[in-house]
């Protein structure tokens, strides 16, 4: 896990977030919040962690996309009095005793805690094998540019608020949640071999889903749930509903 560390300051901080993410940055008195900016379509464009701190808000997301996502924040910015910049702190997370200091993950509580200060990295969990178990989507992997939150499970890991009012891309996740039943979601599946990630998945050589993450002889796949009949494969792998 490579994550970056910004910190959102100024007096409109709250204001210029609330109406862009997915999630309710009001929540942000009561502790952090999970949300993702999406595009006008309503299609994923990161995640990330919000977390109060003293005047500031720190933005917590993975590295890999974290450029790209600052500068389109700060496209909306506008005259907003809101600057975001890099942080000197780091994150470790963990699932056991949380030290001093530590704030519980908001997405699961499987996920544990997370620790900002001097020191990166991890405790040494088995995070692939905790995600698979708990249906929790990664950046970059179960999270790409085709994918809608509600598909990933964003209701669940609490990421989305369908009270907040306007955000961008809110019109057709709304859509999705109210006015029409999800056709694909993220599912856990039995996996005998193994295939890589980003593997096509087929039912009686139709095109039912992707393979993503796999651990224990189980994995991570986006299906078709109208395509679910018969036996699947991904490559050399076969897959089984549990």
């Amino acid at each position: 896990m490579m994550r970056k560390i910004f910190e959102i300051t100024g007096t409109d901080r709250e204001h210029f977030l609330q109406g862009l993410v997915s999630n309710d940055v009001r929540h942000l008195s009561e502790g952090p919040v999970y949300a993702a900016l999406l595009t006008p379509q309503g299609k994923y464009l990161a995640d990330f962690l919000l977390v109060p701190r003293g005047e500031a808000i720190l933005l917590d997301i993975d590295e890999g996309i974290a450029e790209a996502t600052v500068k389109r924040l700060m496209m909306y910015r506008l005259r907003a009095d809101v600057q975001i910049a890099p942080s000197a702190l780091q994150v470790f997370r963990g699932t056991g005793a949380a030290p001093e200091g530590a704030i519980a993950d908001p997405r699961d509580p499987a996920l544990g805690w997370r620790l900002y200060g001097e020191a990166s990295g991890d405790d040494g969990s088995d995070w692939d094998a905790i995600r698979v178990a708990h249906l929790i989507p990664e950046t970059g992997i179960e999270l790409t540019p085709e994918t809608y939150i509600l598909e990933a499970g964003f209701e669940r890991l609490h990421g989305v608020d369908f009270r907040k009012g306007c955000y961008v891309g809110q019109e057709v996740t709304a859509r999705m949640k109210h006015k029409t039943e999800l056709r694909k979601g993220l599912m856990r599946l039995r996996i005998e071999g193994s295939a890589a990630v980003g593997t096509p998945i087929e039912a009686e050589g139709k095109p039912v889903g992707t393979l993503f993450t796999q651990s224990g002889g189980r994995a991570l796949a986006q299906l078709r749930f109208d395509r679910l009949e018969g036996p699947l494969n991904a490559g050399a792998a076969r897959l089984f509903a549990e």
